[in-house]
C-alpha cells in the first residue's frame, strides 16, 4: 500500500517530499497528516487561514488560491450591520452576500465558480492549531481525490456534487 506521501506526491500536491518527512506521522490518520502538512505549507493548492480572519480579509488570497476566473472577482462593499455583508462583482453579476463566517464564503465562491472549469474548486480540509486548513484544487481531479483515503474533506457533499455535473 502507497503511503500518503506517494500518493500525495502522485496528486501533485505536496510541495517538498523531504520537508514532509519531518511533519509527517505515520502512526496518525491520513486526514490528520493532510492537516498537518497543509499547515506547514508543504500542500500544492493550501491555505491555512486563522479563525479569527474575516470573510472580507479572505476573499483576496482564497480568489487567487481558484485562478482562473475568480482572480477578477472584486468586493465593491462590505457591510457589517445588521449582518455581514459583501456586495461582490463576478464579471458582470452583482450579489449581496451574507457571509456569517469563512465557511459561508468558502460555499459562495465554489458555487459561484462551479460552472468555470479554469477556476479550482476549494475543500474545506478542517482546523488545524486554531486555523482553518483549505485546498483549492482543480475539478478535473476532484473525482480521483475523493476516492482517496486521505481526503476527508468538511464540504464533501458540495465537491461531489460539483463532479457530477462534470
Amino acid at each position: 500500500m502507497a503511503s500518503l506521501l506517494d500518493l500525495l506526491e502522485r496528486s501533485r500536491l505536496l510541495k517538498d517530499r523531504e520537508a514532509a518527512r519531518e511533519v509527517f506521522n505515520p502512526a496518525e490518520p491520513p486526514h490528520v497528516s493532510l492537516l498537518r502538512l497543509c499547515d506547514a505549507g508543504l500542500i500544492e493548492g493550501g491555505l491555512t487561514v486563522a479563525l479569527g480572519v474575516r470573510p472580507d480579509e479572505l476573499v483576496g488570497p482564497l480568489t487567487m488560491a481558484m485562478g482562473g476566473a475568480a482572480r477578477r472577482f472584486k468586493v465593491v462593499d462590505v457591510r457589517e450591520r445588521p449582518r455581514f455583508e459583501l456586495h461582490v462583482l463576478a464579471g458582470e453579476t452583482s450579489e449581496r452576500w451574507e457571509v456569517e463566517d469563512l465557511w459561508a464564503l468558502v460555499h459562495n465562491l465554489n458555487d459561484l465558480y462551479r460552472e468555470a472549469p479554469d477556476a479550482r474548486a476549494i475543500a474545506v480540509l478542517g482546523e488545524w492549531n486554531d486555523a482553518l486548513q483549505l485546498l483549492c484544487v482543480d475539478k478535473r481531479a476532484l473525482p480521483r481525490l475523493l476516492r482517496e483515503r486521505f481526503f476527508e474533506p468538511r464540504n464533501r457533499d458540495a465537491l461531489e456534487r460539483m463532479t457530477e455535473k462534470r
